[in-house]
């Protein structure tokens, strides 16, 4: 071979294989903290806001329709047993009065003319002017006046009621929720018009799904927590001391719109809590012990594989000594762990710290292990 070519393919050879890429280094083994999942155990304790509401509350309206010309009730208002609440026109129903006492002035005086007619008549029998049949219709035509008598009597109670019904007055002591008319509407009979909560024994009211509601009885007891104990004037009530109640009613049916089924609970009589306040019922006397996988949050890093992102774990192989990510579910907390309730099993090995550093694949070597409780 001639040198000078020799030389030029000697060089070219050297050119390339320092431009080369160098052979990339062996990805290191780490050393990581394993952790043996286990189950543990949560007080699981369920609790549910609810309203403290009047046990009496009354939609009140007029037993006769005609139109509102007094409404002297507002929101918030307390009234007394006997206290206007709301007043109709009542110039129709007075005259339907005076007419029934018309009528009543008429029948009385019908059954007096045959009463009088009837005594006559029977003193021409005595002398032998009058024969018998003819006393029989007298005392029938007053019978029948009497019992038109009564009839007009009793009608013209009615009218009367029906006047006195023109005034709308509170049947007891309580506060106006709500008012659902106004001065110059015209209310049909029976249309609510206001809306009271009677004073005495308060009630939680709250609203269980379908799954818990047949756990609960009536007499069961129950811890309500006010919200801050906002408005308590009793020393139970007050602060964050937790009052004491019991299911009073549970409903049949659960409600067309939110599918759950609505729960009262009594408050004690001594609890003076103001209506509408917010308040949290623990059903039950002690917590339920579960069993869970709880996880120190070191343990857990975000997924982002595919259209379902959240949380997941590292999982050792012991097999080839390699980890792989699988994608798990909070249920929440409990202290400084993560309770999990999906994604794993009992037995399996996850890293406990220094989730970030790792890929999918790599190998890894057991630094030490421990079991989650």
């Amino acid at each position: 071979m001639n040198t000078p070519h020799f030389v030029l393919i000697l060089s070219a050879a050297l050119a390339l294989a320092a431009c080369s890429r160098a052979p990339a280094p062996a990805e290191p083994v780490r050393s990581v903290k394993l952790m043996t999942v286990g189950t543990g155990h949560v007080a699981a304790r369920s609790e549910y806001a609810g309203e403290v509401r009047a046990r009496v509350e009354s939609r009140m309206g007029f037993r006769v329709g005609g139109k509102l010309v007094q409404r002297p009730a507002e929101v918030g208002q307390r009234v007394k047993a006997g206290q206007l609440l709301a007043q109709l026109d009542a110039q129709d129903l007075a005259l339907s009065s005076q007419a029934a006492q018309a009528q009543v002035s008429a029948a009385q005086t019908q059954r007096d003319l045959n009463a009088a007619d009837l005594k006559r008549y029977q003193d021409l029998q005595a002398q032998g002017f009058v024969s018998g049949a003819e006393i029989e219709r007298r005392q029938a035509s007053l019978k029948a006046a009497e019992a038109t008598l009564r009839q007009a009597k009793a009608q013209g109670a009615v009218q009367g009621n029906q006047a006195a019904y023109a005034r709308l007055l509170a049947d007891g002591p309580g506060v106006v929720l709500a008012v659902e008319a106004e001065v110059g509407q015209v209310v049909g009979a029976g249309t609510p018009v206001v809306r009271l909560a009677r004073d005495g024994a308060r009630d939680v009211v709250i609203a269980v799904p379908e799954d818990r509601v047949a756990q609960i009885k009536p007499g069961m007891p129950a811890r309500v927590r006010l919200w801050a104990g906002a408005g308590a004037t009793s020393s139970a009530a007050s602060g964050a001391a937790p009052l004491t109640a019991s299911v009073r009613e549970v409903a049949a049916s659960a409600d067309a719109a939110t599918r759950t089924y609505q729960v009262k609970l009594s408050l004690p009589d001594q609890a003076a809590v103001p209506l509408g306040a917010t308040a949290y019922v623990t059903l039950g006397d002690a917590a339920e012990a579960v069993a869970v996988i709880k996880l120190p949050t070191s343990a857990l890093m975000r997924s982002e594989e595919g259209d379902r992102k959240g949380s997941a774990v590292w999982v050792f192989d012991a097999a080839n000594g390699t980890v792989q990510p699988r994608p798990v579910q909070v249920a929440g907390a409990d202290g400084n762990e993560m309770v999990i309730s999906a994604g794993l099993q009992p037995g399996e090995e996850v890293v406990a710290t220094g989730v970030h550093v790792l890929s999918p694949g790599q190998k890894v070597t057991r630094f030490n292990a421990a079991t989650t409780h």
